[in-house]
């Protein structure tokens, strides 16, 4: 496994041309295809069921007879200047249109299929060279969205219920050919918003190097799958409420039943959506990210009245308000406000009112810099009043300011820069501190070999630390077997110094009480994705239902063993649950094997100690997670997870040697009452999204 990580190391892009894609914040997204002539209606009838842009396959059209609806796509009202036009009032800095989506119809010229828009349909004109020219007149930049899976082409698979089917050798340098195409013939593409599909990691990363070789500044999508993306594509409509540790973006659609047009659809009212879409964009923009909000053309080509609508007027808020979005940074306090979302700048800290104020006041705990002036944005006129002690700032909103007319942004400028208190401060003192995952800060994003098998990866964990007394420090870090030759980057105040695994001390894990390892029970098989579990995983039952909904038991299976594997047939797409009670005499850790299949998540009382998937799809994977066991009962919850494998390989060992390993550390010296900033993440990983995988390690601090 470590030899198959070393040949996928990630090359990140040039910084520059990544901070540019971070800074425009607002993309429009176009999804138009022949799908849009159809408008979600087969044969007279309204199809409710999926989205309407897959309609070929939620219909149940036979590929020959789908194809036939090229010959009414004539899209006279498709204007593409004046699709240019509209992104930029509406505020928006690129644009990303789909040049392909599943049902394999290209919105470009291509010498791969005859099944594209000049040769297929009456209109016989290249949508996306002419949009891309659009955008170089209109200072726009360029993006394309390209489905991996393609149901017109011959060698693909058939189309199924999921939305990760395989893609076979054939498929995959097919899809390469287009891709050549579309960074060759159509200007600078900022952005490749890949989709769907299940390739190998191999296979990702020579399309990832693909891209980067024609186009060097071309950000990936982490739909390309394998974590080989260069930003992270939260799942539709997300609005994440946890720190990202990598770029990312939120793709949003007008509506969620459907990204391309619906003749049927229920639009109800603009000023709600307005509301409800610029609350997104905030919110996003807020959190670290970018937000991309999709429109459907007709089939015509022109552009929905009421998407228009909604555009222009949040447009109009940008008119005002786009310095407190554009290049902006993410909120710098680790709390949330009842009353809205924050962004900031180097001098700036800007509040978005979304709700009134409770009392009419705003109190910004901690806040410190010496502030020149507050105001609302754009209303020169409306003065605001502050007051400022050791305790933080306090904003005084005019009775006056109707945010719900109008979300406002009340502007605080700072004559050199400004500090907040940071996040998970740690007190040191006399006594021994521990750092570890339990309480470190988590730093997130998505890990997965394709879209059905995302899950919510740790990227790094950090601390505060807080000196009581002036003094020197003596650090310890320790870690299992499983951490062994990995790789991590330390980080204090700033300086980074690496870490390696490889040549600690051992020492033998101190055993302070008796164990006894109860009934194993299961529950499932059960359809599911990686993250999350049916029921509570605090306290189970095996005697009840488990299960939101109460529609899973637990089967007792007297006859399974600890230092056994079992296997069990499995569907894709499922999970079974495996609970055991281990009752501890005393407090004290202990190591236990987990071998799994496709993806784990390991809990005990309750806590979530490991989770991960297979990145190469290897036959079983075996953890080693250091318990820490509590005096009397407790309870070992494990989820086992089947992607698209036949069954499912599990058991749990309690025969491990003891051992664990520790280095000593350079000794630091810290000022009192001073923060510390401290963080690790892994050296040179697979790729910014592969999960950190340090749950057993921790880091003893001690006064000298």
């Amino acid at each position: 496994m470590l030899l198959l990580w070393s040949n996928f190391s990630f090359s990140q892009h040039d910084p520059k041309a990544l901070k540019a894609w971070q800074d425009q914040k607002y993309t429009m997204f176009i999804h138009y295809g022949i799908y849009s002539v159809l408008g979600g209606v087969w044969e007279g009838k309204p199809v409710s069921k999926g989205l309407s842009e897959q309609i070929q396959a939620h219909a149940g059209i036979y590929s020959d007879t789908y194809a036939k609806v090229a010959k009414r796509f004539n899209p006279e009202k498709w204007n593409p200047d004046s699709i240019v036009s509209l992104a930029k009032k509406a505020g928006m800095r690129s644009i990303v249109i789909t040049s392909k989506h599943h049902d394999g119809f290209c919105m470009f010229k291509t010498n791969t299929t005859d099944f594209n828009v000049v040769d297929a349909t009456p209109y016989k004109r290249d949508v996306l060279k002419e949009l891309s020219e659009a955008c170089k007149r209109g200072g726009l930049r360029f993006g394309l969205y390209f489905s991996l899976i393609d149901w017109h082409y011959p060698q693909a698979s058939p189309i199924s219920s999921s939305n990760s089917d395989y893609i076979t050798p054939e498929h995959v340098e097919y899809n390469k050919k287009q891709i050549t195409e579309l960074l060759s013939n159509y200007g600078p593409v900022s952005e490749l918003w890949f989709d769907m599909g299940s390739q190998s990691a191999s296979e990702s990363k020579e399309l990832r190097d693909l891209v980067h070789r024609l186009q060097p500044d071309c950000m990936i999508g982490s739909r390309i799958g394998n974590d080989m993306g260069d930003f992270n594509v939260m799942g539709d409509n997300q609005e994440p409420d946890y720190t990202i540790g990598v770029p990312w973006q939120s793709p949003a659609s007008f509506f969620d039943e459907t990204w391309s047009y619906r003749s049927w659809q229920d639009r109800g009212s603009e000023e709600e959506k307005t509301k409800e879409k610029l609350t997104s964009l905030i919110r996003v923009v807020s959190r670290g990210g970018n937000f991309l909000l999709n429109i459907g053309p007709k089939g015509d080509g022109s552009v929905v009245d009421f998407e228009r609508d909604v555009l222009l007027k949040i447009g109009k808020w940008l008119n005002k308000n786009g310095e407190a979005i554009y290049a902006a940074d993410p909120d710098p306090f680790h709390i949330t406000f009842k009353w809205g979302s924050l962004t900031s700048k180097t001098n700036k800290i800007y509040l978005h009112l979304l709700e009134t104020p409770e009392n009419g006041q705003i109190t910004l705990p901690g806040l410190q810099g010496k502030i020149k002036s507050v105001a609302v944005l754009g209303e020169a006129k409306q003065k605001i009043t502050f007051s400022q002690d050791q305790s933080g700032v306090k904003i005084n909103v005019p009775a006056g300011l109707d945010v719900h007319k109008e979300f406002k942004v009340i502007a605080i400028t700072f004559v050199n820069g400004y500090q907040v208190p940071p996040a998970n401060i740690v007190a040191l003192n006399k006594e021994e501190i521990v750092l570890n995952s339990p309480n470190a800060f988590k730093h997130y994003s998505n890990s997965g070999i394709d879209y059905n098998t995302r899950y919510q990866s740790t990227v790094k964990e950090s601390w505060t630390l807080k000196a009581i007394e002036s003094g020197k420090y003596i650090p310890r870090i320790y870690y299992s077997d499983q951490e062994k030759n990995k790789i991590i980057d330390l980080e204090l105040n700033g300086k980074v110094s690496v870490v390696s695994f490889s040549d600690g001390t051992a020492a033998e894990l101190p055993q302070s009480g008796e164990l006894n390892w109860g009934t194993i029970y299961l529950s499932g098989p059960s359809g599911s994705g990686i993250d999350g579990f049916p029921g509570d995983i605090r306290s189970v039952n095996p005697e009840q239902s488990w299960g939101r909904n109460g529609n899973q038991s637990w089967t007792k299976k007297a006859e399974w063993k600890n230092n056994e594997l079992y296997t069990l047939p499995a569907e894709t797409e499922t999970a079974v649950y495996v609970m055991q009670e281990i009752n501890s005499t005393a407090d004290q850790t202990y190591l236990a094997g987990i071998t799994s299949t496709d993806g784990v998540i390991v809990t005990l009382n309750g806590e979530i100690l490991a989770k991960h998937n297979n990145p190469f799809k290897g036959a079983k994977l075996t953890d080693v997670i250091l318990l820490p066991l509590k005096k009397g009962k407790n309870q070992l919850l494990v989820k086992y997870f089947n992607g698209y494998k036949k069954d499912i390989t599990l058991g749990i060992s309690n025969n491990l040697k003891q051992q664990v390993y520790y280095k000593d550390l350079p000794e630091l010296t810290m000022e009192k009452g001073k923060y510390y900033p401290f963080s690790w993440q892994l050296n040179r990983p697979l790729s910014p999204h592969t999960t950190l995988g340090l749950s057993n390690v921790s880091l003893k601090i001690h006064r000298k």
